[in-house]
């Protein structure tokens, strides 16, 4: 069974399975390079209660993929698995996770950086916080623009 290289789910993910997966049958890897991200309790100095995340459905897939193709091109890796959830979430909750593998450790963390870097600023995705104040719709960072141009991409909303 060919693992898909990019999800888009609600449900939570096992870190754990999801790498062995990646990794499963292929003598030649050396290296697993994976960030998970998570659901924080504070942003901008306000407790965060939530985060919703909204995308477009097939939009959203094909401009990760791109990406991860991008990653391949880049990158000497042999594999790539990107899962972002959506939907209502908490804080401590898994958001995301990029996982790459290669012969070497090195390419197997740059590609990792690399897609992290693309999905923080220019992934379609749309986060709303819940805060004490109020919900509010949350921007990429001015220094994640700038971990994406390192790599010689312009943020699209920048």
């Amino acid at each position: 069974m060919n693992l898909p290289r990019v999800s888009i789910q609600t449900q939570d993910f096992d870190v754990s399975a999801e790498l062995d997966a990646l990794r499963r049958g292929d003598k030649g890897v050396g290296a697993v390079c994976s960030f998970v991200g998570t659901v924080r309790d504070r942003n901008e100095g306000d407790a965060v209660a939530s985060m919703e995340l909204e995308h477009y459905p097939g939009m959203t897939e094909k401009s990760i993929e791109a990406m991860v193709d991008e990653a391949f091109r880049r990158f000497d890796i042999f594999g790539a698995r990107v899962i972002h959830r959506v939907g209502l979430l908490q804080p401590l909750d898994q958001i995301v996770l990029v996982a790459v593998t290669s012969a070497h450790r090195g390419q197997s963390f740059q590609a990792c950086e690399f897609l992290m870097d693309y999905l923080k600023t220019q992934a379609p995705f749309w986060k709303k916080e819940q805060t004490a104040q109020g919900a509010r719709w949350v921007d990429a960072r001015v220094s994640d623009d700038a971990a994406l141009a390192r790599w010689g991409i312009t943020a699209r909303n920048a």
